[in-house]
């Protein structure tokens, strides 16, 4: 019981003490390091003694004596976070956080969590870090997945994973990134770098970049926690409300997308009662939120084309005309190949295969289309959807020589041999 206690708070809770932590002594190894000790100190004391009435709060007090323990012993320690808080001290603060829900800057009410975590988040995802370092940095410290396990998410040895980790720390410390939420003039310009990271975590985890599975679930789960907490501390964000609502209407239908054997299923072939209702009507609330009050975002917009998707009873039920005129605002926010292919296959359901088969191969030379495997996947579909068989082999032959993720390419060989 206390060992499964101690599990709860560490998932729950375990990014709101890092982030204590880091605000007080400015460090994240060490407050990684008291963090872990503390942890350990729970399982030895609460089955004995029972669990605290606040065990979130016996764990902080705990790893704060800890690494006062640690500073006191380590001068040398001591002196460099010395540095580290003058510099915070000297640093410009941030404008008070808007209590009342209202405005452009981050609002928490009285029963909100304290930014704490939020200056975490955007410390994780500061623009100065590579971007594979901040999506590894997130899921380490955000997550609270173990190195090991980013390592395996990612699908790189622990070492390699293990020094990115470190890298992004040493970058954090030696550029003196400051900890704490941009004020309402940097906003607009952190915020995307955020929401990108969790999106990141998300699309690995809905769709795997190689291996056995289609999907990580625990991956695509542990970013819509992160996305629900970034939505908590800034509810005036649209685009927070938008990343959030699209990562709940994809994964609503996570139960359908694959097969007996695990493999994927189209979603014209899904079972759609196989799909998480309640998470459907919680995105549809969100795409409400993130479209009211403004100019749409690039999240709410997709979130928007994903909610259209989940309300049709089957494909040809579908809006189409509307989802091609969401893609059409989609790509002036966002303009990029990915964009003009998935308008590419929506034109084909709104105005038949020849359609959309002119907007694909008009694509044809983007370069990163060329090593992109749905889109030989969509024009082998296009293609045999004309009765065009030969040359849609050759396209399912050429997304099958770019796949690497077991599940698709068993698909692609039933799709050949069809």
């Amino acid at each position: 019981m206390a060992a499964e206690a101690v599990e709860s708070v560490f998932r729950e809770e375990r990014g709101l003490l890092l982030a204590s932590l880091v605000r007080r002594f400015g460090d994240l190894d060490l407050a990684e390091e008291v963090t872990s000790e503390a942890i350990e100190a729970a399982l030895r004391h609460w089955p004995a003694e029972g669990v605290p009435a606040r065990p979130g709060a016996w764990l902080l007090t705990t790893a704060r004596r800890r690494a006062v323990d640690r500073l006191r012993r380590d001068q040398a320690y001591a002196a460099r976070l010395a540095v580290l808080a003058a510099d915070a001290e000297r640093a410009e603060p941030a404008p008070a956080p808007d209590v009342s829900g209202s405005g452009s800057g981050p609002g928490f009410g009285s029963d909100e969590l304290p930014d704490e975590r939020l200056q975490l988040f955007f410390t994780c995802a500061h623009p100065a870090l590579a971007a594979e370092d901040r999506t590894a940095l997130t899921l380490r410290c955000l997550a609270g997945l173990t190195t090991p396990e980013v390592a395996r998410a990612f699908l790189v040895p622990t070492a390699t994973m293990a020094q990115r980790i470190v890298r992004a720390k040493k970058k954090i410390r030696e550029a003196r990134i400051p900890f704490r939420v941009p004020g309402p003039d940097e906003l607009p310009e952190r915020l995307p770098g955020v929401l990108q990271v969790v999106y990141s975590v998300f699309t690995e985890g809905y769709a795997a970049s190689s291996g056995p599975r289609l999907q990580r679930l625990d991956l695509a789960e542990e970013a819509i926690r992160l996305a629900r907490i970034l939505h908590r501390l800034l509810p005036a964000e649209r685009e927070s409300a938008g990343l959030l609502a699209l990562l709940l209407l994809v994964h609503a239908r996570r139960e359908a997308r694959t097969g007996p054997e695990g493999e994927p299923v189209l979603l014209e072939d899904q079972d759609r009662g196989r799909w998480d209702r309640p998470m459907i009507e919680e995105g549809r609330a969100l795409v409400v939120r993130a479209l009211t009050g403004g100019p749409a975002g690039p999240y709410g917009v997709q979130a928007a084309i994903a909610a259209l998707h989940d309300e049709a009873t089957d494909v040809a039920a579908t809006d189409w005309p509307q989802i091609v005129a969401l893609y059409d605002v989609l790509r002036t926010l966002t303009p990029s190949p990915v964009v003009e292919l998935n308008r590419a296959v929506a034109v084909a359901m709104r105005d038949g295969p020849g359609a959309g088969l002119a907007l694909l191969d008009a694509l044809a030379g983007e370069p990163r289309l060329r090593a992109y495997p749905p889109y030989a996947v969509a024009r082998g579909d296009l293609l045999g959807r004309l009765g065009r068989d030969g040359e849609a082999a050759a396209a399912y032959r050429e997304a099958l020589e770019l796949t690497v993720t077991e599940p698709e390419r068993a698909a692609l060989r039933r799709k050949l041999g069809e």
